[in-house]
Parts: C-alpha cells; structure tokens; sequence
C-alpha cells in the first residue's frame, strides 16, 4: 500500500494577512478559510495549502478543543513546487517580475523539464516546475 496523492501541504508565515495577500493576489489561489492568528488555506488544484503561524500550532490543543490537532509547528525557509506547463511556467515569470519578485533560478533540468525559484515574503523557497522533471505527466 501506499497513499494516492498529497491532500494538503504546508508552510509556515509570520504574518497571515501579507501571507493571505500573497498567495491569493499575486499566485491567485481560491481562499477556502482563514482563523485569525492561527491560520489561512487556499485550495491548489486537487490540493490544499496551508499556511500556519507556528506560534499558534506549536500550542497543545487544549482539553475542550473542538479539533485535537496536534502540535506541530516549523522554523525557517520552507519549500513548496507548483505544477505547471512549460507555456505556464513563461507566464508566471512575467507575473511574478510584474509583482517585483525576484526570480532565483531559471533552468532546465537535466532529464527535461524546467524550473523557476522564488521566495515568498516570508522567505520559503517556491519554484513553478514542469511535472517532467520527476517524470510525471
């Protein structure tokens, strides 16, 4: 056995409302939910994408939680890759550099596929890649 897909990742941002900004304006994802100091999601595709400050996940849930999610909470630059096709990945740098983002990287991998590298405003690490790359279609 062995699961069928990613449902949800995760990045952690030290302020939610520029991270809500970010990622629904500038990458254009569908805002699903949002609790103040906590949390903001966004659908991706057949995915989800969490963005947590890890103040607030890194507390146990307490004993009347609704939720018993457990603790959990990251430090530092995190990375996450959007799929995309090689005509999607031009459009994206031109969007990006629209936005006065900076593009890291800029190169085509050795088996095929490209990638481009940029940062969010909290300093993880996000590419847009060919899914040739991994060898997927």
């Amino acid at each position: 056995m062995q699961p069928a897909a990613i449902l949800e990742a995760a990045l952690y941002v030290s302020d939610l409302e520029e991270a809500e900004r970010f990622y629904g304006e500038v990458l254009g994802l569908e805002h699903i939910s949002k609790v103040d100091g906590r949390h903001v999601f966004f659908r991706c595709g057949n995915a989800v994408l969490l963005l947590f400050n890890p103040d607030a996940t890194e507390v146990p849930p307490g004993p009347d939680a609704r939720l018993p999610v457990p603790p959990h909470g990251a430090r530092g630059d995190g990375h996450l890759c959007f799929s995309a096709s090689a005509e999607d990945i031009e459009m994206w740098k031109t969007r990006l550099q629209t936005h006065n983002i900076k593009i890291e990287a800029d190169f085509e991998w050795p088996k095929g596929g490209r990638s481009i590298y940029f940062r969010d405003p909290f300093g993880n690490s996000l590419e847009f890649a060919e899914p040739r790359i991994w060898g997927l279609d």
